[in-house]
């Protein structure tokens, strides 16, 4: 079971602590937007990913609409999960990332659960997430958030409602 589990805004203080568990336990690909610069984690890789972060410290009313959050267990970062406004009002899209070795432990359903609430008390009616149907640890986090999970060609849409009793932790 998972230790306690909570939401830090991602910001300078723990920008380094989040790259450093990128880095270690994760494939850039998997934690940031594709960029031009050697494979690996490369010094330039790892200037993008801060600037990839620091793009959502105005967070969802900034130019990136995002709001990116460490997730800190047992009081370290071990991954990020954010939000983002959609075009249609109410309506945020999440992902999330967890580095290796705080996979299957729980913090992923915490960490969701936690980011619902925030989701809800930014005022938020629906938060949806796209992944894959071979993503079976997401799926399982999504179905157990109370997701609405719509498949299509190998794509799954999950939508979650926040219009009933806000999710309990």
């Amino acid at each position: 079971m998972a230790s306690v589990v909570r939401l830090q805004p991602v910001d300078e203080e723990n920008l380094e602590p989040l790259l450093s568990v990128a880095a270690a336990e994760a494939e850039p690909g998997d934690v940031m937007p594709p960029v031009e610069a050697p494979a690996g984690w490369s010094l330039a890789r790892r200037e993008a990913f801060r600037e990839f972060h620091r793009a959502s410290f105005g967070g969802l009313d900034g130019p990136s609409r995002t709001l990116m959050f460490a997730i800190l267990s047992g009081g370290e970062v071990v991954g990020m999960i954010r939000m983002t406004r959609c075009d249609e009002p109410g309506t945020v899209e999440t992902g999330m990332w967890l580095g290796r070795s705080a996979r299957g432990q729980g913090i992923g359903l915490a960490a969701l659960r936690a980011l619902l609430i925030q989701a809800a008390g930014a005022g938020m009616r629906l938060v949806v997430a796209e992944t894959t149907e071979d993503n079976f640890g997401a799926l399982k986090v999504l179905e157990k958030c109370g997701a609405k999970l719509l498949e299509n060609d190998g794509k799954v849409r999950a939508e979650i409602s926040l219009d009933s009793t806000p999710p309990a932790l």
